[in-house]
């Protein structure tokens, strides 16, 4: 039985079966290779685009999804998550995909050994299917190029408090792209990798940005007044980029003209629905890797 909790649980040759896999699904929609199987998603936080695109994978390879409310459940009663995991695997589904506050929720879970479990953002830690959306839509734009080794990307924005960063980081690093961190020090994390406050000093070294939501809520301490105060230090503008050919990326939801510029999200060198296709496609090969591949 395998889990996917962080992208670590992938070997190089799982993912590139798994990304030879989706750009198969891309190019011609797959049989329903999944007709017989169950899924359970069990999100305890709001999501819109990972959740229905976990959704759309599953039914476009045939399987049956049951989406759970953890707050009409009975976890709501007292009962404990590891009941309420047990007794949803009695039922005998193929995997659960879970999405929670704390970050050793899914391996927790995936510890029991009942069915496969899918982690579908964890804390502050780990977005794993999000990173490989992610590595996919890179790998895909700099094809011609030989790949994203050597690649240069900066992450924007508060870095501290992103689990996509978080994953991005330990899975972009492991496939030799360099790294920059751009954010206000309390947006920083412990790292050992380039970092900087000003957005302008990265424009003329990197191919790729990747834009954060600003989580302003999530500090205790304010760093800005309001976002628009943030904006004029960190959105990605038109005037910020001019002419250059660097590629923006974002995992959504976007913040319009705090996080991303409405000029950029409707420009070519905006890859931001790029991701949300690639997702379904990505999770499509994800699921299909563990449930019919181990």
């Amino acid at each position: 039985m395998q889990h996917l909790i962080d992208t670590n649980d992938f070997s190089d040759r799982d993912i590139a079966a798994i990304f030879a896999d989706a750009r198969r699904f891309k190019a011609k929609r797959p049989p329903r290779l999944l007709k017989d199987k169950l899924l359970i998603t069990l999100f305890f936080e709001a999501s819109t685009r990972t959740r229905s695109s976990f959704e759309v994978a599953a039914k476009r390879l045939g399987a049956a999804v049951v989406h759970l409310d953890p707050s009409r459940s009975s976890t709501k009663k007292g009962e404990s998550l590891e009941d309420t995991f047990a007794n949803l695997c009695a039922m005998e589904p193929d995997g659960v995909i879970i999405r929670h506050s704390e970050n050793t929720t899914p391996s927790l879970l995936a510890e029991m050994e009942m069915t496969p479990v899918i982690n579908a953002g964890a804390g502050n830690y780990a977005h794993p299917t999000q990173a490989l959306l992610d590595l996919f839509t890179l790998e895909e734009y700099f094809a011609d190029e030989g790949g994203v080794a050597g690649k240069k990307i900066a992450i924007v924005g508060d870095i501290a408090n992103s689990r996509v960063a978080a994953s991005d980081i330990r899975l972009l690093r492991r496939m030799g792209m360099e790294i920059t961190l751009v954010a206000p020090e309390p947006f920083m994390p412990e790292t050992d990798l380039p970092r900087t406050e000003r957005i302008e000093e990265v424009l003329d070294k990197v191919e790729v940005i990747m834009s954060l939501r600003a989580q302003l809520e999530r500090h205790a301490k304010p760093i800005f007044e309001d976002y628009a105060e943030y904006a004029r230090h960190y959105c990605i503008t038109e005037d910020l980029l001019a002419d250059r050919s660097i590629m923006i990326m974002h995992p959504g939801p976007v913040m319009r003209n705090i996080d991303i510029s409405d000029a950029i999200l409707d420009d070519p060198r905006s890859l931001v629905l790029d991701q949300v296709t690639n997702g379904v496609y990505v999770r499509m090969a994800i699921l299909k890797h563990l449930l019919l591949d181990t």
